[in-house]
């Protein structure tokens, strides 16, 4: 039993956890498809990467929606990532399963204590969201004022064997187990590399891998070999975060301002040297997918819209890895 295990159990209201009485599970949307069944029933599963904003309405996600539905598997709904404030990924979680569109919620361990994070768990859990992407956290940035206090109450590793004891709870109502993610970091493996820390999380219960943002495919390739070197892919579905970068400007923005993102020089080049930037960028997010696809051993990608959300349609679409 880990420590995180041991302190659910102790908790004072952990036998309200059991009921005896199963009531209704809700019905929430229209999904055809979880994230979770396209990862295991296709050849390769995409998503989408949002960053809420602050003045985000029922009726802007609804026009998001609208967009995305019929072009990836499903949303990625960030948790205040490096520091921008935002509506909680729950209540947009809500609002995207009423407009028929799978969303993935990111937990950070940064922003909330245990009792938050189970708190959070359980709520989404009791809404129909069956994907978590669960991480650390990075440190909001300097300039932020004021500058808000780290939580880390507990590790992602101990974030990730909470939400599987409420995966396997079968006294809880939900239309689907959980399919519980966490973060990678793809780089140049070194002399005699061990991937502990994420042997260590796939042992706490984590089901995929989702890299940062990484358009260096020689580079994942190399990662790949020690993931498979190390039974990890066999063990995990592999993610790999990619973006439609609209310009050269917002690659070397991403590239010095983002920790563990890679982005070689023979993209932002590219961007540079492009009539319409915008349209290479997509072109080169297209290449990116179709290269990935072919990959054996990667079961996705996850796109970050840089620019216009339609530009991820546009980049699927180009690509032939879907529609």
């Amino acid at each position: 039993m880990t420590s995180c295990e041991a302190g659910l159990k102790s908790l004072p209201f952990a036998s309200s956890l059991k009921s005896p009485v199963k009531p209704p599970a809700l019905k929430i949307g229209k999904r055809l498809k979880t994230f979770a069944q396209a990862v295991r029933t296709k050849d390769f599963a995409i998503s989408a990467e949002l960053s809420l904003k602050p003045e985000a309405r029922p009726d802007s996600i609804a026009a998001q929606a609208k967009i995305l539905a019929n072009t990836v598997d499903a949303v990625l709904l960030t948790d205040n990532q490096y520091g921008q404030v935002h509506m909680s990924p729950l209540a947009a979680a809500a609002l995207f399963l009423d407009n028929d569109v799978d969303p993935i919620i990111q937990l950070s361990c940064r922003n909330r204590n245990r009792l938050a994070l189970l708190s959070d768990l359980l709520g989404a859990h009791a809404l129909g969201v069956t994907s978590l992407l669960l991480i650390k956290g990075n440190k909001a940035p300097d300039g932020f004022k004021p500058q808000p206090k780290s939580m880390m109450d507990i590790d992602a590793t101990e974030l990730i064997a909470t939400a599987n004891i409420v995966k396997e709870d079968s006294t809880l109502v939900g239309n689907e187990k959980l399919f519980i993610g966490t973060a990678a970091t793809a780089h140049e493996p070194y002399r005699n590399w061990e991937p502990k820390r994420l042997i260590n999380k796939l042992d706490a219960g984590a089901q995929f891998l989702q890299t940062q943002l990484c358009m260096d495919i020689p580079l994942l390739k190399r990662y790949l070999q020690e993931l498979v070197a190390s039974k990890i892919a066999r063990r995990a579905s592999i993610i790999v975060g990619l973006a439609t970068l609209p310009s050269a400007d917002s690659a070397l923005w991403l590239r010095n301002n983002r920790r563990k993102i890679f982005i070689p020089d023979t993209v932002v080049s590219r961007l540079q040297n492009a009539k319409d930037p915008e349209q290479e960028g997509i072109r080169i997010c297209a290449e990116s997918i179709a290269a990935l696809a072919k990959i054996p051993g990667i079961d996705g990608a996850s796109i970050l819209p840089m620019g216009n959300l339609d530009a991820v349609a546009a980049a699927i679409e180009l690509s032939g890895v879907k529609g």
